[in-house]
């Protein structure tokens, strides 16, 4: 009965050992994961803001269609605006400036100005799986991006911006649940997103101003 009981004393302590070394070390799993993911997820976000700006910069606008930018990526051209001929270096070091010297010798016939346009897909995307796989979460099993427009004033100006998103459970989707809930307690935003509809604020993205 005693060697019994050693054996079951010796395996509560084991179960225990195991329970604390679990509690130490699941946290630390979950965090070097949610690193990974959130790197992946990030360069999609980053991915989506440039084909946004692209978009704006020849449209005039932002646009809430996830087929709508993926087409323009693939089918669209930019403007692109090249400088033939040379500037002076007297006129750059007597101007102090480039963008007065390159005025200059504009306006003196020395240089001129030639638009071409170039592939959207080539200027963004060195891959075209990246461009099919940037409106998906990553490991989320297919899900989207959350994504919008919407017009808000700055400095008494009304601005277009435009917001992408995705939450942290659908980003860490499969990972323990408490420790996401831990994670997004106390975030404005639990999760990851670019942009934003409530301000204008240069399309950051919110791992860029601050550590959510």
């Amino acid at each position: 009965m005693r060697k019994v009981i050693q054996i079951l004393l010796a395996l509560v302590v084991v179960a225990l050992a195991y329970l604390l070394v679990e509690s130490i070390m699941s946290p630390i799993r979950f965090e070097k994961v949610r690193t990974s993911r959130y790197k992946v997820t990030v360069k999609r976000l980053m991915n989506i803001r440039n084909a946004q700006v692209a978009y704006k910069t020849v449209n005039g606008k932002y646009t809430a269609s996830f087929d709508t930018l993926v087409t323009f990526v693939r089918e669209g051209q930019l403007p692109l605006v090249r400088a033939i001929g040379t500037i002076p270096d007297e006129f750059v070091d007597s101007l102090k400036s480039l963008a007065k010297a390159e005025a200059l010798a504009l306006k003196l016939g020395l240089i001129s100005r030639d638009t071409i346009r170039i592939s959207v897909m080539d200027s963004l995307f060195k891959r075209p799986s990246d461009l099919d796989s940037m409106v998906y979460i990553p490991y989320s099993g297919g899900k989207k991006f959350e994504m919008g427009i919407a017009e808000v004033q700055a400095s008494g100006l009304p601005v277009q911006v435009f917001e992408a998103s995705a939450l942290n459970f659908d980003i860490l989707k499969g990972l323990d649940e408490q420790l996401i809930v831990n994670l997004n307690d106390g975030k404005p935003f639990p999760g990851l997103k670019v942009g934003s509809l409530n301000e204008s604020n240069n399309n950051a993205g919110n791992w860029e101003t601050s550590l959510e």
